[in-house]
């Protein structure tokens, strides 16, 4: 146990709950989960928490294109990625959602603190709107050219290509990626948070915290040596997200609430235990430590805005901001087509998640690098590494002990100063997992791992157990082996605890840090059970091809119907909707208008009163078939006069165009000038 055990919160960044978690999302929580399950074992008071970032847009647009409400859609999404963390034996306390309660009163208080103390701004700003679909559109949704380094396809606010970040109205041909419109621009009233008030600030605390790493501190100054801007935290309805206090059809921007959702899944998880207290974790002066495991590609939001919140609102500021990069396949971007766009679910249903866990650990570092999955290096490292040197260094000597010793280990141990090597390599190794530095701590165990296996070969237990009266010598041979593994598996408890656990039922106790101080003498092991299974190169073939089968049935089940291509128009009030004046009307008179490649006109009988109509529906109906039918029509409709004469309301009709158009037919009963309501 560690004599100054220290409080921590850990948080990863909250998954975006729209779509399911892959193998890229997978490294940064396998990254974090190494450093807390170290730390539990060093004895240290640790929670770790995540949740669903469930606000914005996207998660609005894709439940009406789903035809469900955006709860039920996070709720679904909530189990899914849960289930996959859980999987990958993520050990979180607590998984919530920025949906939520704690969250809508946390960001209301921290909106309030920064209001208050004049560090928001009102004012009139020019928004890219779309016309088709009636509404603002937020930076994802718009694309076009960089006006950096000229790339075509890039989103509002970042280019993928050069790195730049721009807002959406300096686009180059800008489209919108709801309707493929071109948008106009609108006035719209928003809410800044005055971020270049804190800018000496932000500038002593990226450089002098030592709570960013050097090479992102870097990256920072690039901001400051642009000037920061103040952040707009608006969006304006519809939006699924909190309406901002006392601002109605306004709403906080999704990066406003989102990082507060860290300290939303910690209150909810302090609400659940009731033995936690939550302010003593996020008021200014805070002993406790908070760490933060994030993407290279939110660091802005992470390095700059949300500590400035934090400042601003009086809330104590991250300990350190734990950034990772990309992960690749097979030195490339992950690729769908290729079935290197891997979910973390179809891996699951082909391999074991601790093969993953092992080789992030022994690729990951403390820098900003990305990490290739090469999927041949990745089944001949585990397969050598934990198969060969570590699970076989158990085997090896476990069969002897059972069968001649009746699983009892020696009663002493015969190689005091080798077992004193490795047990004081627990220093070095602790400093690279607390430092981040995986990737060493996996080279210095399995360099003992290859020292013990040498132990093994030059002992050679098996000849020794062919010679008469060498009995205590292989059982001092082989308790020394048994010992030694005991000793890496205790290291590798972080990075596998499946494995770990399945060695503490063959060793018959609890691996602790502490522990293997002293190695374990006259002490009685288990029969020995296979520990681990070998990585079959033929499940990893399947497990690329079942990924390309993903996306052939995700392509396949996208939502279809009219609301993937036509969402729900921005919500009316119900006396806007009474405005518009609806008349069933009868067909008295249809014909072609020969200048037009679309239009028929109509002549609509609307009870005591004849209207003229131009409808675009010409590609879908014979002028003959529509007289003698009723139909229902705009009747007030400002009137539009056209080359070939004026028209005087409009047809009602559904589909999306073609011939794929019906206009609305009232049922029989209905009469010509009656009201639709």
């Amino acid at each position: 146990m560690a004599t100054d055990p220290r409080r921590m919160l850990v948080t990863c960044a909250l998954p975006y709950a729209n779509g399911s978690i892959h193998l890229g999302h997978m490294l940064e929580h396998i990254q974090a989960d190494i450093w807390v399950r170290y730390q539990r074992m060093r004895g240290h008071q640790v929670h770790f928490v995540c949740a669903d970032d469930a606000h914005g847009t996207p998660i609005m647009l894709k439940a009406q294109q789903m035809g469900i409400s955006p709860e039920e859609m996070i709720a679904a999404v909530s189990q899914e990625h849960q289930g996959d963390f859980a999987g990958f034996n993520i050990s979180f306390d607590n998984y919530h959602s920025t949906h939520s309660d704690e969250n809508r009163e946390l960001a209301g208080v921290i909106y309030g603190r920064l209001k208050e103390s004049g560090k928001i701004k009102i004012r009139t700003i020019s928004q890219l709107f779309d016309p088709e679909k009636s509404m603002f559109l937020p930076d994802r949704f718009v694309k076009g050219t960089c006006p950096k380094c000229k790339s075509p396809d890039q989103y509002g606010d970042n280019c993928d290509s050069c790195g730049a970040t721009y807002s959406p109205t300096e686009l180059i041909d800008p489209k919108s990626a709801v309707s493929g419109a071109t948008p106009v621009m609108k006035d719209s009233e928003h809410y800044f948070f005055d971020l270049p008030q804190f800018e000496a600030w932000l500038a002593d605390w990226v450089r002098g915290s030592g709570a960013i790493q050097e090479e992102m501190a870097n990256k920072m100054q690039e901001w400051f040596e642009s000037g920061l801007q103040q952040w707009d935290i608006t969006r304006d309805a519809p939006y699924f997200g909190f309406e901002i206090p006392g601002a109605p059809g306004k709403y906080f921007y999704v990066w406003l609430d989102a990082p507060i959702g860290y300290m939303a899944s910690f209150k909810n998880l302090c609400n659940k235990r009731g033995d936690i207290d939550f302010d003593s974790y996020w008021k200014a002066d805070s002993d406790a430590e908070l760490y933060h495991f994030i993407g290279k590609d939110i660091a802005y939001f992470h390095c700059l805005f949300w500590p400035a919140m934090l400042e601003g609102a009086n809330f104590r500021k991250p300990t350190k901001v734990n950034v990772h990069g990309y992960v690749t396949v097979n030195g490339a971007k992950m690729s769908k087509s290729k079935g290197t766009f891997i979910k973390a679910s179809t891996y699951l249903k082909h391999l074991d998640p601790e093969c993953l866990r092992y080789y992030y650990a022994a690729k990951l570092n403390s820098r900003i690098d990305d990490l290739d999955l090469n999927l041949e290096d990745f089944v001949s490292r585990v397969n050598a590494d934990v198969v060969n040197k570590l699970v076989n260094l158990a085997s090896r000597n476990a069969g002897f002990i059972a069968k001649r010793f009746d699983g009892k280990l020696a009663a002493t141990c015969a190689e005091p100063a080798l077992y004193a090597e490795f047990a004081s390599a627990s220093t070095s190794i602790a400093e690279a997992y607390e430092v981040r530095e995986f990737s060493r701590a996996i080279r210095e165990i399995m360099a003992l791992a290859d020292k013990a296996n040498r132990y093994v070969d030059d002992k050679a237990p098996w000849v020794i157990a062919k010679q008469e009266g060498e009995d205590a010598e292989l059982q001092a041979v082989c308790s020394v082996g048994i010992n030694l593994f005991r000793v890496l598996m205790a290291y590798l408890k972080p990075v596998m605890p499946q494995l770990a656990e399945r060695a503490e039922a063959f060793l018959g106790e609890t691996l602790t840090w502490d522990g293997i101080a002293a190695p374990l003498v006259d002490h009685g092991v288990a029969p020995f059970k296979a520990l681990f299974s070998r990585i079959e190169s033929a499940k990893v073939d399947a497990m690329v091809e079942a990924s390309k089968e993903d996306l052939a049935k995700e392509q396949s089940k996208k939502p279809a119907g009219p609301l993937v291509d036509d969402p729900i128009s921005e919500t009316i009030t119900y006396d806007d909707f009474a405005k518009i004046d609806l008349r069933v009307a009868l067909i008295k008179k249809a014909e072609a208008v020969p200048e037009a490649e679309k239009l028929l006109k109509l002549q609509l009988d609307i009870g005591g009163e004849t209207r003229q109509v131009f409808a675009g529906i010409k590609s879908a109906y014979n002028p003959e078939d529509l007289e003698g039918k009723l139909t229902v029509m705009v009747a007030n409709l400002a009137p539009r006069k056209m080359r070939f004469g004026m028209s005087e309301g409009m047809v009602l009709a559904a589909g999306p165009g073609g011939k794929d158009l019906w206009i609305l037919e009232p049922q029989e009963g209905a009469q010509p000038g009656m009201r639709v309501k």
